[in-house]
Parts: C-alpha cells; sequence; structure tokens
C-alpha cells in the first residue's frame, strides 16, 4: 500500500506531524512502514507558459516555444510531441541540476538558442505519467509563473509504503489508514460532502432496471448511471497518486473509479453502455446467487463476478465511452473465500481487495466518485437502483476487567470507548457491561480478545508499563506429552533390541496396497510427488518392506526396522500406528552358530515385539498378505490392537526378501498412560504341568477359555511350554501346558494343587472331550 503524506492529510488533519512522527504511529499501530521516500523536485525548476510554438525550420520533431515565467520570456527548443500554445509547463531554469545530476545550460539546438528545459514527470524522477513533457493544472494549487515547482506540497512530499497483514483489509485505502491514525491521535476523520443531485436530471429509473434473486450471501450492489459528452483528461494530481501505485490505465473514466477504490476503499467498477445512450433500449441487468457467488448477466451475458473479476464484455476500453453503468459493490470475505479456487478467470486487483474485505460504506465511496464528476462537469442521472443483503453487525459482550486483565494494565474505561468509537465500534451499555456492534469492515474480529488487542495497539504496546514476571512452574503432564513419553519409550525399546527407526512419506503406492489388499482411500491425490506415490498410506508396511527390500539389494542380511507415524483409512481419516519389521537370519555369523547363524523365527519376532510392548495375547487371524500358517491378532487387556506374522512367501519373492516377520499396532489403542500396581503374594508359589492329547489343527483358545470359566482365585497364570508329535501319537499331538498356583494368604500344600488340577482335567474332559496323554 503506497501512500503520501499530503494524501492522508486530506482525510485526517497531520499538518503538525513530521514524517518520523507519522511512521512511529503507523508502526505502533500495527500497519508496518516498509520504506519512506522523499518527493522533492530540485530548486530552479518553475511553474512556466507556453505563449508562442513554432516548428523549428531544421527539424521535424523540434519546436521553438517563447515560454513566460513570470520575470521574463524564455525562448526554449523542445522536441515533446505534445507540446504546444497555451500550456503550464515545468520549466527547469539556467543553472538548475537536475535529479539525474544533469546541470541545464544555454545551448543551440540546430542553430536556435534554448534558454532552458520543458521537463516530461520522468525527467523530476517522478512516476511516467504519458509520452511527453508534464502539463500543469490548478489541481496541484494556483499556477503562478515563476513559481518554484518544489513549492508546492505534490511535489515536497514523502512517499510511506506499508506492508500490511492480510487480515487488514480494511486498511487498503487511504481512508483506512486515516481512521486508524485518528483513533492514535484523537483527530477527527474529515468527512466526504454528500452528493447533491442536480434539478431537472432523468432518473436512473428510465435507463436501468435490476432483476436479482439475492438473499442468502451477504453482499451489496449499488448502480449509478453517468453521461460523458466530450473526452475528458484526467488531472495531474490524480495521474501523479494514480502513477506511484501503477494504476494509471490512461482510460478517464476507469481511472477514476480506480482513484476513488484506492482513496476509499469501496470497490468501484464501470459497464461501457454507449450504444443505449440514444436509443430507448432499457438496460436490463440481472444479479444471479449460486452457493454464496453473486453473477452479473446482461442479456444472459457474464458481466462480473462478485469479488474475482469483470468480464471485457461491456468492459470500458477506450476513452470513446459515452454512457457508462457505474456498479459499487461489496461482498463478504467468507462468500469470496470459498469460491475464489473455482474460479479460472480473475482479476487480481479486484480479488486482492474483496477477499480481504473491501469498504462496506458503499456510500462513501459513490459520494467521493460522483464528487469528483462534477469538477468535470459530467451528467448524472438521478436516484440509484440497489441490491442489499447485508447482515447485521456481529455484537461482542465486553467487562471491562477482562480487557484490563488480557492487556495487562488498567485502561480508563472512558478512554477504551473512546477508542473503539473512533474505530467505528458502536457501543451500547448496560450496567457494567459493554456491547460493542465490530464494524461491518473489520471481519477479522470475533471475540474480546481480538477488541483488546484493538485497543492495545492503538495505546502502543510500548505505552504498558512492564512488571515483574510472576513465574510459577505448573504441571508439564499432559495427555500430549503422556503420549509423546510413551511413544519415546517404545521407540528406546526397539532400538535396544535391535531396530532401527525408518521415516517415510505419508504417500504410497496404490498398486502395492492393492496387491496386498488394503482399502485405497477414496481421495485422490490431484498433484503426487511422482507415480509412485498417488495416494494416502493406509499402511507403514509397504513402506517398510520396500526399504528392506532396498536394503537386501545392498548385501544386507539383517534388517530390522520399526517406523511410527499416522496412516488414513478409505475415508482418508488419520490412526496412529507403529510397525516392526524383521527379515534376514536373527543374528550375525559367530563361532557360537559356527559361522552359519540361522534365518528369523516367528518366535524370535515375537520375544522382540513383547520385549518393546510388554505382554499380549494372541488370537488367530485371517489376513491375506501375510502366511496362513504364521499369523495372528495382538489383543492386550481384551481389545485387538494389531497384528503380526510372517509375509506371505508370494510377496517375499516379489520384493526379492528372505525370510519376513511383520507387526503393526494401533498406538492409540495400545498407549496406556496409567500405571496400575498389582498385589503380590509373600507366600512361594507352586507349578505344575499337564499333558493333554488333542487332534491336530487344535484351536487352544478353546482350551483356555474352559480353563479361564473355572475362576480359580489361586491360579496365577497358565501356558504352553511344550507341543510333542511322534508316530505314535497319529494325527495326534502332545500339548503341555504349565500351570502357576499361589495364595495370598497362606502356603499352598500339594492337597491343594491336586484339588485344583483335577478340577482343571474334569472340566477339560466334560466340556472339550480331551484327555491326559
Amino acid at each position: 500500500m503506497i501512500i503520501t503524506k499530503n494524501w492522508l492529510n486530506e482525510w485526517i488533519d497531520l499538518e503538525n506531524k513530521d514524517i518520523n512522527d507519522i511512521t512511529n504511529a503507523l508502526n505502533s499501530i500495527g500497519l508496518e512502514v516498509d520504506k519512506v521516500s522523499k518527493i522533492k523536485i530540485p530548486d530552479n525548476i518553475v511553474v512556466g507558459y507556453v505563449k508562442e510554438k513554432i516548428k523549428h525550420e531544421d527539424s521535424d520533431k523540434l519546436s521553438i516555444c517563447q515560454v513566460d515565467v513570470g520575470n521574463e520570456v524564455l525562448q526554449i527548443v523542445c522536441g515533446a510531441k505534445n507540446v504546444d500554445k497555451d500550456q503550464y509547463v515545468a520549466v527547469a531554469l539556467i543553472g538548475a541540476i537536475m535529479p539525474n545530476g544533469l546541470q541545464i545550460k544555454q545551448a543551440k539546438l540546430r542553430g536556435v538558442q534554448s534558454s532552458g528545459m520543458l521537463c516530461s514527470s520522468s525527467e523530476l524522477s517522478l512516476p511516467k505519467i504519458n509520452d511527453g513533457i508534464m502539463l500543469l493544472d490548478d489541481s496541484i494549487g494556483k499556477l503562478e509563473l515563476g513559481k518554484a515547482l518544489n513549492s508546492y506540497k505534490i511535489f515536497n512530499d514523502y512517499l510511506i509504503e506499508i506492508e500490511l497483514t492480510p487480515n487488514r483489509g480494511d486498511c487498503l485505502s487511504v481512508h483506512g489508514i486515516a481512521r486508524d491514525l485518528s483513533a492514535f491521535y484523537d483527530l477527527d476523520l474529515k468527512k466526504v460532502e454528500n452528493f447533491k443531485e442536480q434539478d431537472n436530471v432523468i432518473g436512473i429509473g428510465r435507463v436501468l432496471k435490476l432483476q436479482s434473486d439475492v438473499s442468502n450471501v451477504n453482499a451489496s450492489f449499488n448502480y449509478k448511471a453517468i453521461r460523458l459528452d466530450k473526452e475528458y483528461d484526467l488531472n495531474l494530481l490524480m495521474k501523479l497518486r494514480l502513477s506511484f501505485e501503477d494504476k494509471l490505465s490512461g482510460i478517464f473514466v476507469n481511472d477514476l473509479l480506480a482513484y476513488s477504490t484506492y482513496s476509499t476503499g469501496v470497490l468501484l467498477n464501470a459497464y461501457d453502455f454507449k450504444e443505449n445512450l440514444n436509443n430507448d433500449k432499457e438496460i436490463i441487468l440481472n444479479l444471479k446467487e449460486e452457493d454464496d457467488k453473486i453473477d452479473v448477466f446482461y442479456e444472459n451475458k457474464l458481466l462480473f463476478i462478485s469479488g474475482i473479476y469483470q468480464d471485457n464484455f461491456k468492459k470500458i476500453k477506450t476513452n470513446e465511452s459515452t454512457f457508462a453503468i457505474v456498479q459499487v459493490s461489496y461482498i463478504d470475505p467468507l462468500c469470496v473465500a470459498k469460491f475464489k479456487d473455482d474460479i479460472k478467470n480473475k482479476d487480481e486487483d479486484i480479488l486482492y481487495r474483496s477477499f480481504r474485505g473491501s469498504e462496506t460504506n458503499l456510500n462513501l465511496g459513490i459520494d467521493f466518485f460522483l464528487n469528483i464528476l462534477k469538477q468535470y462537469d459530467i451528467y448524472v442521472y438521478s436516484g440509484m437502483q440497489n441490491v442489499s443483503n447485508t447482515k447485521e453487525q456481529k455484537l461482542i459482550n465486553l467487562n471491562i476487567n477482562a480487557i484490563n486483565s488480557i492487556i495487562g494494565q488498567e485502561i480508563d474505561p472512558n478512554q477504551i470507548v473512546k477508542i473503539l468509537k473512533k474505530l467505528d465500534f458502536e457501543i451500547l451499555t448496560s450496567g457494567e457491561i459493554l456491547h460493542a456492534k465490530v464494524p461491518s469492515y473489520r471481519s477479522d474480529i470475533k471475540n474480546i480478545n481480538d477488541i483488546s488487542e484493538e485497543i492495545l495497539r492503538i495505546i502502543g504496546i510500548n505505552n504498558i508499563k512492564s512488571k515483574k514476571n510472576d513465574f510459577k512452574e505448573s504441571n508439564k503432564i499432559n495427555d500430549t506429552y503422556k503420549k509423546y513419553d510413551y511413544l519415546l519409550n517404545l521407540r528406546t525399546k526397539a532400538s535396544n533390541n535391535g531396530y532401527f527407526e525408518s521415516i517415510h512419506y505419508i504417500f504410497d503406492n496404490k498398486d502395492e496396497l492393492s496387491d496386498f489388499g488394503f482399502k485405497i482411500s477414496n481421495l485422490d491425490i490431484i498433484n503426487p510427488i511422482n507415480s509412485q506415490l498417488n495416494t494416502l498410506r493406509n499402511t507403514l508396511l509397504n513402506n517398510l518392506l520396500n526399504a528392506a527390500s532396498f536394503n537386501i539389494k545392498n548385501s544386507k542380511k539383517i534388517i530390522k526396522l520399526f517406523e511410527s507415524g499416522v496412516v488414513f483409512d478409505e475415508n482418508a481419516n488419520e490412526i496412529n500406528k507403529i510397525a516392526f519389521l524383521h527379515t534376514g537370519y536373527k543374528e550375525e555369523p559367530k563361532i557360537s552358530n559356527k559361522a552359519k547363524p540361522s534365518l528369523v523365527n516367528f518366535y524370535d519376532f515375537l520375544l522382540d515385539i513383547k520385549n518393546i510392548i510388554g505382554n499380549f495375547e494372541l488370537k488367530k487371524s485371517n489376513i491375506s498378505f501375510l502366511s496362513p500358517y504364521e499369523q495372528a491378532y495382538i489383543y492386550k487387556d481384551n481389545k485387538k490392537i494389531g497384528f503380526l506374522g510372517r509375509v506371505h512367501i508370494k510377496f517375499e519373492n516379489k520384493k526379492d526378501l528372505l525370510k519376513t516377520y511383520v507387526c503393526e499396532i494401533d498406538f492409540d489403542l495400545l498407549k496406556d498412560f496409567t500405571k496400575k500396581a498389582n498385589i503380590y503374594s509373600k507366600f512361594p508359589g507352586i507349578n505344575r504341568d499337564l499333558s493333554l492329547l488333542i487332534p491336530k489343527d487344535y484351536d487352544y483358545e478353546n482350551i483356555r477359555k474352559c480353563i479361564n470359566d473355572l475362576k480359580i482365585d489361586v491360579l496365577e497364570n497358565f501356558k504352553i511350554v511344550d507341543l510333542y508329535h511322534d508316530e505314535n501319537l497319529k494325527d495326534n499331538y502332545s500339548l503341555t501346558i504349565n500351570f502357576s498356583f499361589k495364595d495370598f494368604d497362606k502356603t499352598l500344600e500339594d492337597k491343594d494343587i491336586a484339588i485344583y488340577m483335577e478340577q482343571i482335567l474334569n472340566k477339560i474332559k466334560q466340556d472339550l472331550g480331551l484327555d491326559l496323554r
């Protein structure tokens, strides 16, 4: 955002403020000043008047001008195409030193004496406003021949560049910045004069009709009609100001609209209807609402998408337009945010303002624009057509004590009210409670914290007295910390068991995951990193298997990896998991294994997982990408938390892997932050074995459940210790179970144990039909 001090002064009286004071004020209220530049025309450059112009006899491009500079008439040879008689011009006198260091001297050009130079804007280090010399007019002040240009405010000014944060769309105008400064300095804003319509002019209803279905979108559209009877030229003041911001187009109406928008923050644009001026055809504009978007149509042709862009159709493209419909609009920035990415064509200038929040007081923009038209004596049709569906201002309840607590200092309630009113908040009182109506252009103000920030920035953070920090360390142990600590503990245990941590992208290969039988996410990645990472991963295992395959191909024989992170189900919901992989040999070649280590087996891997996550139970599973003979679900505290097993041999071969075991666990089901203290007995325990004859493929879960159903209090635990088979057993196996008994009140005797063992054996015989070996 680029403004000048004198431009600000048209909205708020800053005559007595120097540039450093203004800069500090802007920075203090959160409008960061990026750069300040001095604008000053060099000395000996004055106002001149071209009394006569004749063509140079020896040049097609040069003209000989007689220029009145007040105390004398100078003969100056000029090569500008636009120089002509009766013009006020900028004249560099003999001895003047130009901004580029050139000193003006007496000279002869093609044999003709020249005593000075007529200057263009760029030669004076101003923005380029035209091709040729800069023509002066009374927009800069009263023109007096011979008066130094740097005595005019516009040529002795400061250019201020402000870096705005995205939430401060209300300051994308000179008026918006002046409004903030008015609160800081406690000064009144200068009001824009209400436009007074002329008598006996045609009403807009004679030429324009609106049709609208706008009912839900927070938006407003106002329309005026104007007639241009001749070709107009923008005055020098507005040309220079627009050029500083690189907004000068050279099209009169468009430049007036741009200047009004930049000054007030109100979005203005116009449609060219010159063909309708001399006929009785009524202009019908149709405003259609669709999914928080408002489109403006004329004869079913799109003219405007609110907050996004104006179509070239009916846009004013030249200075030949004689009749225009001026549109002044506002749309809620939240609506713009919803549909802006769906619109292919965008006008960045319009979008930049509407997305951040343009000025909602449309009358401010209308009056400002029409008062400029009055200076040019342009015909304005009376009345106005409008469509409005503005929402009621947000009401926030304020507690003075709460505001003081947030700011950290007691602020006078009267000062709080004064600041908020200067910022256009409407203040209502109800006992000790204040109610603040948030100005509609401040869509970023949501709660009392935001309002406290507004008060603080106007007061100035440097004006808040520092206080001794009353530091009290609070308990930092919370669920987030516990989760982190638990995961860190698991990772440490995995590392202690020889596993290396692996980290991959959250993306995976859709085809490989389909081969494994996983359900793929319904949400496709529009721009994948590459063709191999084209979907969200729904397991950690595929990436671990690919990493293991890569290491095998690089001559590694023992590969133990683990990874923790999020995966995504078919609906793209996040799930925290941890996974482990062991492929190849279980140990390095050494003397004890005669340099011929065996491959990892199910029980080796099972022991690693137990050492890492603690005790758990296994139950029968049926997972397609695991070996049907070596796989199981993992249960802990009667909850299924994951699975483990050997990778199916077809996948091992496909990825060139040795014997490979994997495990994947749902971390959120695994974690248990509560430390449980169990009572233990001071009396010794007694162990007994029981060998049962069971059929092949018998499910041990039946035996476990049968024994648990007895609910023997002194039975501490039981587990399988042997599974034996020989020819004599034929189609059966010998299963040996070890039972551990312990009482909390006494030392158990053999006769007690015999009773319990008999109960167990009878239950197994009765319910399962099994017997001793």
